[in-house]
């Protein structure tokens, strides 16, 4: 009986997980968490223009409550030549909103993140993923109608005391308002029956940044796809290129982004 408990326990979470596949961006955060006492791995590989293009991401989540989560993440890249440590960053997600119906649902989030990189680089972007060290403050919506997913992001972003001693450019990062807009699309399975069903969901998502200093700012699209596994593994594929923006020293415009994920329910007691 106990066992039949556990049993049905295990999947109702990894159904709850799943059920908002199309939640599940490969390049944002939603405003919903992880399952509660879940722990997740990303192996992240990024492939950009260049002689030396290459980044190679982990990451540790930890779903602490059902309205607490945190990551870890580690950046390793040859685009300094060698392949070396780059550095690494810390982001906790609080949701302070839920409103729940049938196969419908609004959630909102505030979050920060704090990065340390130690890249001397030519850039007047500041990118938190590797590149820069940093802070980021924003909150996150996200409704979900259904199969179809929409969130919104909004932030603050901002390098450290000291960060533009790193640069030997005139135009060092400055302060940023970022903002995003994603969508996803939950395409198969048509019907849930239990959890080993495949997943495949659709992303297309766009990305936003504007300097507070001088105005100047890009927007990329990342299109995407992703295939779940049994509910705990995922496989992420996606591009992300510049549209539009005057910012013309980018450190990179377009990156290829391929990422396993393994997720690991009731892990913590």
């Amino acid at each position: 009986m106990l066992r039949r408990i556990l049993l049905t326990a295990i999947i109702a979470v990894g159904l709850s997980h799943i059920a908002n596949a199309q939640e599940l961006y490969p390049y944002s955060e939603p405003a919903s968490n992880m399952p509660s006492k879940a722990i997740g791995v990303r192996i992240t590989n990024e492939i950009m223009t260049g002689p030396s293009n290459y980044r190679l991401s982990p990451e540790i989540m930890i779903g602490h409550h059902k309205n607490l989560m945190s990551h870890a993440q580690f950046y390793f890249s040859n685009l300094d030549k060698n392949f070396q440590f780059d550095g690494f960053s810390l982001y906790a997600k609080y949701r302070f909103l839920s409103i729940d119906e049938v196969q419908n649902h609004f959630r909102m989030a505030a979050f920060a993140k704090a990065s340390y990189s130690d890249r001397k680089i030519n850039s007047m972007d500041l990118n938190l993923d590797g590149d820069n060290s940093g802070a980021q403050l924003g909150v996150v919506a996200t409704q979900l109608i259904h199969k179809l997913a929409i969130s919104a992001n909004l932030s603050y972003s901002a390098p450290f005391n000291g960060q533009d001693k790193l640069f030997n450019t005139a135009e060092t990062p400055s302060e940023y308002i970022n903002y995003s807009l994603s969508t996803g699309y939950l395409l198969l399975p048509f019907v849930y029956k239990n959890y080993k069903q495949p997943n495949f969901n659709l992303y297309v998502e766009a990305f936003g940044k504007t300097s507070v200093d001088n105005g100047k700012g890009y927007l990329d699209l990342a299109p995407a796809v992703q295939f779940i596994i049994n509910s705990k593994t995922r496989i992420d594929l996606g591009y992300k290129f510049q549209i539009a923006g005057g910012m013309t020293n980018r450190f990179s415009k377009d990156a290829l982004m391929i990422r396993a994920e393994f997720n690991f329910f009731n892990a913590l007691k």
